[in-house]
């Protein structure tokens, strides 16, 4: 959904010094302002990578990506985009996964998996090392277990925050980080639109992976807390959706946890959502330019 003119001049007015001075000195010419286009990348496990799909669409139509956010995978792929990783080399990387590429089964009290071998599989998509080594501005959601609030990576070492989205609890240990221990941003945070506004954005296209509302009874310990953490989502729902601009929802509920061998199918998924929500994200885009570029009344 577009947003308000109300909601349009608030940001404009409360932008801040860094706004104040791009109106004051980075417009000489008299160029019309337009809009910061952020991303706010969801988790999922392998349903993540209907996202490539969503940037493949971007790319094709124009769609300038400003900055990005992410969390869980969305992070990993959001990390991956920002360093320069091409879509192309992150399908072929997607089709390719398992598992074991990036969690190894341990003995804890506190999980049943490392996710150490994630600094490992990261380096195949030849993620840069820090924050400040990225091309495009990327915000990382993760969840302090101490505070029970979302903590925002923006700047330092990527791959720690990016472990600490991925640290899925009950499954993989938690991260700590600065003494505070850290686990799934999907926790408090499921999709980063707080993130994406923290960049900067104007304009937050959300990419939500929702999973099937099945009844049938669950086979596995993995479903089990899946379908836990789903219904945790949900509740929190409202919050995201009326905080973003548009939300593209990939039909990917039916797929499993670790069905990366279904790449195709989720990259399609991703393509044929982010298509449909087209005209949403140039009608927000259009609305900004307008109300940002109008006259001030007298």
């Amino acid at each position: 959904m577009a947003k308000s003119k109300k909601r349009i001049m608030l940001e404009l007015l409360t932008g801040g010094v860094g706004r104040l001075r791009e109106f004051a000195y980075g417009d000489l010419e008299g160029a019309p302002r337009k809009p910061r286009v952020g991303l706010a990348l969801a988790g999922g496990f392998a349903r993540g990578i209907a996202h490539i799909g969503v940037l493949r669409v971007m790319e094709e139509e124009r769609i300038p990506i400003h900055c990005i956010a992410g969390t869980s995978v969305g992070a990993l792929i959001a990390a991956a985009y920002a360093s320069g990783t091409s879509l192309d080399e992150m399908e072929r990387q997607g089709r390719a996964t398992k598992f074991t590429d990036f969690g190894r089964w341990t003995l804890s009290r506190l999980g049943l998996a490392s996710n150490q071998k994630l600094e490992e599989f990261m380096a195949r998509f030849n993620v840069v090392k820090r924050f400040e080594d990225l091309k495009i501005p990327m915000c990382v959601a993760a969840t302090d277990l101490g505070g029970g609030k979302t903590v925002y990576f923006t700047h330092g070492d990527l791959i720690i925050a990016v472990r600490a989205s991925c640290a899925y609890p009950g499954l993989f240990l938690p991260i700590t980080v600065d003494g505070h221990m850290l686990v799934d941003g999907f926790v408090t945070e499921p999709v980063p639109v707080e993130g994406a506004r923290n960049l900067g954005a104007d304009i937050v296209i959300a990419v939500y992976l929702s999973t099937s509302a099945s009844q049938s009874k669950p086979k596995s310990f993995f479903d089990v807390i899946g379908r836990a953490f789903a219904i945790v989502q949900r509740a929190g729902e409202r919050v995201w959706r009326e905080a973003a601009d548009v939300v593209i929802e990939p039909d990917v509920k039916d797929m499993l946890w670790d069905s990366f061998d279904k790449t195709p199918e989720l990259v399609a998924a991703g393509k044929e959502a982010a298509r449909q929500a087209l005209p949403a994200i140039r009608h927000a885009m259009e609305e900004f330019e307008r109300i940002a570029n109008s006259p001030p009344s007298v």
